[in-house]
């Protein structure tokens, strides 16, 4: 199991400790770029893939790093609806 792999593996089984910098790391491997939308954006994210022409907006936890169970939820059925895990 490569690196990328285990780390799809890991957000799947949604822990209580999954990182922000951890779910950016699977989004550039699957190809996405990072978009805060400028200085009004708050804690919104936009990550964008080009090539498939699709984008997942997110919401930068604060003040600690870690992505709550329903946000890591909703990105897991994302990314397994769009085939991309």
């Amino acid at each position: 199991m490569t690196k990328k792999e285990k780390l799809i593996e890991r957000m799947r089984h949604l822990p209580k400790d999954f990182t922000f910098a951890e779910l950016e790391t699977i989004l550039f491997q699957l190809g996405f770029e990072k978009d805060d939308k400028g200085k009004t954006s708050g804690s919104r994210i936009r990550f964008y893939n080009k090539d498939k022409q699709m984008q997942y907006l997110a919401h930068k936890p604060h003040p600690s790093n870690i992505i709550k169970e329903k946000a890591l939820k909703d990105i897991v059925n994302y990314l397994t609806e769009n085939k991309l895990i």
